[in-house]
């Protein structure tokens, strides 16, 4: 039961943590967007973001596995409440270059507070699960990636909501009281040497040595960076832009995207039951899935050069889009700590988001640069060819399945 606890008491953490993230992600993106930012412009404020992610993914493991899990959570936890507070000091009679780096900096700040937060929290399942227990594993990881993820997309509707009523100053305020309420909850609750390894690993070993593990992290940077380049900047530019979406429209129809995605990625080990023929996935199922993301991300940008409805390609091809994504990352973070023992989980975690933020890097950083030159179109293309990618690096992956254990 002691595990059941902690396990909650992770999951109750990141969930609050993820509620500001996703809400802070929207906010900033729909005030520079209103303030007339172009969509380069808007793609820079988030670089750091995810540069910092690659550089605290790859230490944060290593820094987890000494002192543990506690201190890891509790840090990131700590960094977003002063993000938060720091950003709502913004002056909007600062100049452009300011405002800019400002920002920059401030979400450097939050994404390494995202990063230690997502680490501690992915790690602790594989050290809380009884070993052996594959089922347990892949359920836990797919309620807490799925839970997470439909989070997030509340989060997006709460910052589009928030900046139509309350401000971008207000909504940041209230962000970070609240997330420092969940802080001060937790911090006497978990066990103090959670994910401490019993023997301590040397700094040089922070890049994996483990083939699996770095095929299945090439194959992340591909997967996500594919999702970003048409779901950071473009796609919300083009609802507000070319559809002529308010604020709150565009805040809610990427919640409910990335609610539903989280849905499909909780319910991950019911629908790969058949496929799986009763046992856990292996890089079969990644390489079938990212294959079928390629293919129908192609048909998705055929329809809007064929200037079909946008209802028909947009919204619903990016539906489905979320559908098969869903699934698919929810296989690879189950194969992550498949992959791992649990005295190395904290090192093979933060080395494979060390990979997913340096797709998200990429996929930001093309989302506006494709998005400004060649439009939506543009950045599905390009969506494209990533996934393709990490279909290919998936065909190495071990096949077949392994069969439950209970």
């Amino acid at each position: 039961m002691s595990e059941l606890r902690n396990y909650a008491l992770v999951t109750g953490a990141y969930w609050g943590f993820t509620l500001t993230d996703g809400a802070l992600r929207m906010l900033v993106l729909l005030h520079f967007h209103q303030l007339g930012y172009s969509p380069v412009q808007i793609a820079f404020l988030f670089l750091f973001y995810e540069f910092f992610g690659i550089i605290t993914n790859l230490i944060g493991g290593w820094i987890g596995s000494h002192l543990g899990l506690k201190v890891t959570l509790f840090a990131g936890l700590a960094l977003q409440v002063l993000a938060l507070g720091l950003l709502a000091l913004l002056d909007p009679s600062w100049s452009v270059l300011v405002s800019v780096t400002y920002v920059m900096a401030l979400q450097a700040l939050s994404g390494i507070a995202k990063d230690l937060t997502k680490m501690s929290s992915k790690s602790a399942i594989k050290v809380l699960v009884p070993q052996e227990a594959d089922s347990v594993l892949f359920k836990w990881v797919a309620i807490l990636t799925g839970s997470k993820n439909a989070l997030k997309g509340l989060g997006f509707f709460l910052g589009g909501l928030l900046l139509a009523t309350v401000g971008f100053r207000g909504a940041l305020l209230l962000m970070a009281a609240g997330l420092a309420l969940v802080l001060l909850a937790t911090i006497v609750s978990l066990p103090g040497t959670i994910g401490m390894a019993k023997k301590k690993t040397k700094f040089s070993a922070i890049l994996s040595k483990s083939r699996d593990v770095n095929l299945l992290s090439a194959a992340r940077l591909f997967l996500f960076g594919s999702r970003d380049i048409w779901f950071v900047v473009a796609l919300p530019v083009y609802l507000s832009a070319s559809l002529d979406w308010s604020s709150a429209q565009v805040g809610g129809f990427l919640a409910l995207w990335v609610i539903g995605y989280g849905g499909v990625q909780a319910l991950a080990p019911n629908l790969l039951h058949t496929l799986t023929q009763g046992g856990t996935p292996r890089g079969g199922i990644a390489t079938i899935g990212a294959f079928a993301l390629a293919a129908l991300t192609a048909l998705i940008a055929l329809g809007v050069a064929a200037d079909l409805s946008p209802w028909i390609t947009v919204v619903a091809g990016l539906a489905l889009f979320g559908v098969i994504f869903a699934v698919n990352s929810s296989v690879h973070s189950y194969l992550i700590l498949a992959y791992s023992e649990a005295d190395h989980a904290s090192l093979n975690v933060g080395f494979y988001y060390m990979a997913n933020a340096a797709g998200r890097l990429v996929g930001t950083l093309l989302s506006g640069l494709v998005f400004q030159f060649a439009g939506l179109i543009g950045c599905l293309w390009v969506s494209a060819g990533f996934v393709l990618l990490a279909g290919g690096i998936s065909l190495l992956l071990p096949r077949g399945t392994k069969p439950l254990s209970p």
